[in-house]
C-alpha cells in the first residue's frame, strides 16, 4: 500500500506489477476536466519542470508516458460525490473523476504518489519521476469536511489563507469557515459601514498568552479583507474544490462593530461611546441591542456579505450564535421593553428570536444559516443548521430534531488545544489531545438514530487564535493533526479504539517531508522545536481526560 493520507478506500499495487516512468509526460485532458489540468500544469509543473503538453490531435505518444484525465460520472453514481480512480500502468496514468472535485482529489493523490519533491516549487536536479503500477477507487465518508480559522482574534493576511486553502485541498479537505468578526476585531470591508474597518480592524495591543497572563503585546494589531480580497479568496478555493463559509458573529461577540458604531450596543445601560476594539480574551458582556435598527444594520451587512460569497460556493452563511451574556438585557429598559413586545421567554428568548431573524432573512435569499450549538435554545426553522462545539451533545439534540449538523466538539478537535503535557507546548491551553486522539475522533456518536446520524454532514477541526499570534504559531497548533483529522473524516475507519494507529504513524513518517515541502512549521513528534517554544508565557491547561458530553 502506499504511504497515502487520507487511506484510500481500495488500492492494489503489486510489487511484481512494474512501475510508471514519468519522464516529461503529457497531459492529455477530456471534456470538462480543465480545472485539474491548470491545476496539474501549475503545481506538479512547478515541482518537476514538466511542460505537460497535449498530445498532438491523432497522433501516437511518440513513446512518451501520457497522464490522461477524464470523468465518469457513474463513479459518482455507484461510489458517491468526491470520488474517483487512478490507474498507473507502464506507459500511462489514468486519473478518473466521477465529478470535478474526484478528479481533483485524483490529481491530490498522484502528487503525494509522486513523493515528497512533487510538492515544492522547483525542480530539484536529477529527480526522477517514477509510479508503482495499481489501482485506487477512492472516496470520501462526509460531504463536509472542514477547518474554521480565526482571523478575528489574529489576523491571517489574504496570502496566509490562499495557503490554508491549498493546505485544505492537499489533505482532501473542502470546507474553509472563516470566523470573520469577534470583540477583537472585524476582518472584512462592508462598504456601507466603513467604520467597520477603519475602527473595528485595529486594536491598541493584545493580551500575550491566556487571558490570566499578566504580559501584554503593546503592538497595535489588526487589518482586513478587502471585497476583492474576498473575491479572490472565494474564487482561488472554487478552483480547489473548497467551499468558504463566512461567519459574521451576533448578537454576542460584537465590541468591535459596537467600538465603530456605538449605537449597535445598548446604550441605556453602558457608555458605549468610550468603547474600543477589545485588547484581551475571553467572552465580552458588550452585546448587540435588540432593535430594528440593529437588525437593519446587519441585514445590509449581509447583503454585501451575500454579494461576495455566492449561493452556488457559499449556501452556507455561520451566523455565531454563540457566548452572549445577558446582563445588559437585564439591565436594559429597551431589551427588556422588547422581551414584552414580542412576547418572548426573556432574555433567552430574545436571543432566539435575533437568530431566528436571520434564519429567515437567509432563507429567503436562497441561503442556509447555521451557527454554533447555542443556537438550538428557543427553537430553529427546519432549514437551519447547527455547529456542535460544546460536545457532542448539541449536534445530537439538533440532528435528532430533523437539523442538519457539522460536528466540531472542543473536547475533541479543538486544535487550539495542546499536543502533549509538560512545561514545553507554547502556551498550552485545554486538553492534551494529541495525534492518536485527533485520529480516533468519531463525528458520529453510537447513541444516534440512523435517521439522526444521516443528518450529520461530517466535521471541522476548529482553530481559534488568541494564543496564535502568527503563521508559524498556527501551523505548529494545526499540524499534523490536520493530517489525522482529514483521515477520520474522510477514509471509512472502525470504531475508534480499532483503528490502526500504527499504521497511520508509519505512514505519517512520509507525509512529515511532504509537509517540510510546502514549509509547514509543524510539530515534529519529538515535540516542539527552540523557536516554537514559548517559555514563560500561562496558558490555560486542563488536567486529565476531556469528558465525552
Amino acid at each position: 500500500m502506499p504511504e497515502l493520507i487520507p487511506e484510500p478506500r481500495s488500492a492494489r499495487f503489486l510489487p511484481d506489477a512494474g512501475a510508471c516512468e514519468l519522464t516529461d509526460p503529457l497531459l492529455d485532458a477530456g471534456p470538462g476536466t480543465g480545472g485539474t489540468a491548470r491545476w496539474l500544469r501549475r503545481e506538479l509543473g512547478a515541482a518537476t519542470g514538466w511542460e505537460l503538453p497535449a498530445p498532438a490531435a491523432g497522433e501516437p505518444s511518440g513513446g512518451r508516458p501520457v497522464i490522461r484525465l477524464a470523468l465518469r460520472p457513474e463513479i459518482a453514481r455507484t461510489a458517491g460525490a468526491e470520488s474517483y480512480e487512478l490507474h498507473v500502468t507502464p506507459g500511462s496514468v489514468l486519473l478518473e473523476g466521477g465529478d470535478p472535485a474526484g478528479l481533483f482529489y485524483a490529481a491530490q493523490t498522484l502528487r503525494q504518489l509522486l513523493g515528497a519533491r512533487a510538492f515544492r516549487r522547483a525542480p530539484l536536479p536529477g529527480a526522477v519521476w517514477r509510479l508503482p503500477c495499481g489501482d485506487i477507487a477512492d472516496g470520501p465518508r462526509f460531504g463536509w469536511r472542514g477547518m474554521m480559522l480565526d482571523v478575528a482574534r489574529h489576523f491571517t493576511p489574504k496570502e496566509g489563507v490562499l495557503r490554508h486553502i491549498d493546505l485544505l485541498a492537499a489533505h482532501k479537505l473542502n470546507v474553509l469557515h472563516l470566523h470573520l468578526t469577534d470583540d477583537q476585531g472585524w476582518r472584512i470591508e462592508i462598504k456601507r459601514h466603513p467604520r467597520l474597518t477603519e475602527v473595528g480592524a485595529w486594536r491598541a495591543r493584545s493580551r500575550w498568552g491566556h487571558r490570566a497572563s499578566p504580559l501584554w503585546n503593546e503592538t497595535p494589531h489588526g487589518g482586513f479583507y478587502t471585497q476583492d480580497d474576498i473575491r479572490e479568496i472565494v474564487a482561488y478555493a472554487a478552483e480547489r474544490h473548497v467551499r468558504v463559509v463566512p461567519e459574521i458573529d451576533v448578537p454576542g461577540h460584537s465590541q468591535a462593530a459596537i467600538a465603530a458604531y456605538p449605537e449597535l450596543g445598548n446604550t441605556d445601560v453602558v457608555d458605549t461611546a468610550a468603547l474600543e476594539v477589545w485588547d484581551d480574551w475571553g467572552i465580552n458582556e458588550n452585546v448587540l441591542a435588540p432593535t430594528e435598527a440593529v437588525l437593519r444594520f446587519y441585514e445590509g451587512v449581509f447583503e454585501e456579505l451575500l454579494e461576495l460569497f455566492p449561493a452556488e460556493v457559499s449556501p452556507f452563511v455561520h451566523v455565531g450564535g454563540d457566548e452572549c451574556p445577558k446582563a445588559q438585557w437585564k439591565a436594559s429598559a429597551v431589551a427588556q421593553g422588547r422581551i414584552a413586545e414580542l412576547g418572548v421567554d426573556g432574555e433567552d428568548g430574545l436571543q432566539s428570536w435575533f437568530i431566528r431573524h436571520f434564519d429567515g432573512w437567509l432563507a429567503e435569499r436562497g441561503r442556509r444559516l447555521i451557527g454554533w450549538d447555542e443556537i438550538l435554545e428557543g427553537g430553529l426553522a427546519p432549514g437551519a443548521a447547527v455547529s456542535s462545539w460544546r460536545g457532542y451533545a448539541g449536534g445530537i439534540a439538533a440532528a435528532e430534531a430533523g437539523h442538519d449538523v457539522v460536528m466540531c466538539p472542543e473536547q475533541q478537535v479543538y486544535l487550539d488545544h495542546r499536543q502533549a503535557d509538560g512545561g514545553d507546548e507554547p502556551m498550552p491551553i485545554g486538553f492534551v489531545r494529541t495525534l492518536e486522539d485527533v485520529y480516533r475522533f468519531e463525528p458520529v456518536p453510537p447513541k444516534l438514530s440512523e435517521e439522526a446520524a444521516s443528518r450529520v454532514l461530517g466535521a471541522q477541526a476548529n482553530v481559534w487564535t488568541e494564543v496564535m499570534e502568527n503563521q508559524s504559531r498556527i501551523d505548529y497548533q494545526v499540524f499534523p493533526r490536520l493530517a489525522a483529522f482529514a483521515e477520520a473524516v474522510w477514509s471509512r475507519l472502525p470504531e475508534p479504539e480499532r483503528r490502526d494507529y500504527a499504521d497511520f504513524e508509519a505512514r505519517m513518517a512520509a507525509h512529515y517531508p511532504r509537509l517540510d515541502a510546502l514549509g509547514v512549521d509543524y510539530r515534529a513528534p519529538g515535540g516542539p522545536l527552540p523557536w516554537q517554544r514559548r517559555p514563560g508565557v500561562l496558558g490555560r491547561p486542563i488536567e486529565g481526560a476531556p469528558p465525552n458530553v
